[in-house]
């Protein structure tokens, strides 16, 4: 595989990361700028205090499917690498869109989006990981934390050792996201789910 076409793997990646879901589909409701409400974020979490439940998970779909969708088209012409560079180009660019002045969401839909092209099993994990730590926490951040920290070593666990470390970067990158949501649970100041 050649250079020119990884490095086109990785930008396709990013372009289609760095579609703001959450800011079209409120915009085209007619609801106010996402932005401007809440934490201010593009994501589905945010997109569900406008109290439309539709389009948060349309949002959430969106934003997982983008990283799907440029997964496995670059995987099926490119092979492994196109796909992981593809990964890595749409989790940048949901997380830093140049639309949005590279300010964007959290990831965690678009790491799940990401996961389900590369290893779906590894993305069933998260989703249970994730749902046992809200079921008892209550908290839909620190769930995609501690989800997010687990995934490499599955990765790595069932063999995927250039997976492991693709996703330890997106972990990081995903822990550096929610560095305010890490400070409000050390605090005891987090949104609880279904917390008015």
């Amino acid at each position: 595989m050649s250079d020119a076409f990884l490095v086109a793997a990785f930008l396709i990646g990013y372009l289609l990361g760095s579609i703001p879901f959450g800011m079209v589909l409120t915009k085209l409701a007619g609801t106010q700028d996402l932005r401007s409400i809440g934490s201010g974020n593009i994501g589905a979490t945010n997109v569900l205090r406008t109290g439309r439940k539709g389009l948060a998970a349309a949002t959430l779909i969106g934003d997982m499917l983008k990283g799907t969708i440029a997964v496995v088209i670059m995987g099926y012409y490119g092979g492994a690498d196109a796909a992981m560079l593809a990964a890595l180009g749409a989790f940048l660019g949901h997380l830093f869109p140049v639309w949005l002045k590279f300010n964007g969401g959290k990831g965690v839909a678009t790491y799940i989006g990401v996961l389900i092209g590369l290893f779906w099993p590894a993305a069933v994990m998260f989703c249970l990981i994730w749902l046992a730590t809200a079921a008892t926490t209550r908290y839909s951040s620190l769930s995609a934390l501690v989800a997010a920290f687990v995934t490499p070593l599955f990765l790595w666990w069932f063999g995927h050792p250039a997976l492991a470390s693709l996703f330890v970067v997106l972990t990081l990158l995903l822990f550096y996201k929610h560095r305010e949501n890490i400070k409000r649970l050390q605090t005891g100041t987090e949104g609880r789910i279904g917390a008015k």
